[in-house]
């Protein structure tokens, strides 16, 4: 990219937040009833009732020049060309937040999707060709109207449901293992609202589904189990009074928050806290935790088979 031509982008881009911060500054000025921002999300959801609109645009009249930055240092990385590395300065970056334009780029590149897809670019199409399993087919389509039915994208729209189920079935088809079930529908969904490309969302679903979560859909759900024992171990060193609660009253982990993993948070979290939860990159205390457990879960498996 040009040097000339990024600096039309992030002088746009400039331009373009003030502009949204003037008319909301005006509005509020002029006591004006009705917000400037709609009551849909960006990403087709609906906001609550109770939505403190004159409270959001005091914040964002601030966090606009935030985003503005973020966007100016996303844009100088992304305009190199160059395929992003997994560093702490990446790390750093997403940590704090990718701008939605870069987000489907960046997950792809980041996660390994990219490299994965460059090894075999025909495999998505090729995938949706016939013949499919009748029965998978037949239970992703039974899902499809139950997928985020609030969402104006999916609820107004078949082209959104049929990206979303050659997503699934492409997925099922290519892997029999795991095949289709709950909660991948909520996790494509998610992928193809932010990267707005059936093909990219396949990829970000299949790296997620078969490296950074592996056997989280497998019958044993050894990935799965795992990753609430992680949770289970964080609430006890950082809230540890709610830690002892959920002792106390004898519920499994398992209980409260399989529904919360094997859906990605999409029903528990907002949508921007949901896109804003770290990438699954090397050296993380997460990922360290994740390992040290999945260790003494396997000396617990062979101790049992010792026996």
């Amino acid at each position: 990219m040009s040097s000339n031509k990024k600096l039309k982008i992030e002088k746009s881009l400039l331009n373009t937040l003030y502009l949204a911060e003037i008319i909301c500054q005006h509005r509020l000025a002029w006591g004006m009833a009705s917000s400037c921002f709609s009551n849909v999300d960006e990403y087709g959801f609906e906001r609550p009732h109770d939505f403190d609109y004159e409270t959001y645009e005091d914040f964002m009249s601030e966090y606009l020049k935030v985003l503005a930055k973020r966007a100016k240092k996303w844009s100088e990385i992304i305009g190199e060309g160059k395929s992003l590395q997994r560093n702490i300065t990446i790390k750093r970056y997403v940590r704090k937040g990718i701008p939605g334009e870069h987000r489907g780029l960046v997950w792809l590149s980041v996660s390994g999707g990219e490299e994965l897809k460059n090894v075999d670019s025909d495999l998505y199409q090729r995938l949706l060709q016939p013949p499919h399993n009748k029965q998978v087919a037949d239970v992703i389509k039974t899902d499809l109207p139950r997928t985020f039915p609030d969402n104006i994208f999916f609820n107004n729209t078949e082209n959104q449901q049929y990206q979303l189920y050659n997503i699934l079935l492409a997925f099922a088809h290519q892997n029999k293992t795991v095949g289709y079930c709950q909660g991948l529908n909520y996790i494509a969904g998610l992928l193809l609202l932010v990267t707005k490309s059936e093909e990219t969302a396949f990829w970000l679903l299949k790296i997620l589904i078969e490296k950074i979560l592996p056997d989280y859909y497998t019958p044993t759900m050894d990935g799965l189990l795992t990753d609430i024992d992680v949770l289970a171990e964080l609430v006890k060193i950082k809230m540890p009074d709610i830690y002892q609660h959920v002792t106390n009253i004898g519920l499994p982990w398992a209980v409260i928050t399989t529904k919360w993993f094997v859906c990605l948070f999409a029903e528990v979290l907002p949508i921007e806290s949901i896109f804003k939860v770290p990438g699954s990159l090397p050296g993380s205390t997460i990922i360290k935790l994740r390992t040290k457990i999945s260790r003494q879960r396997a000396e617990q498996k062979e101790n049992k088979l010792g026996r």
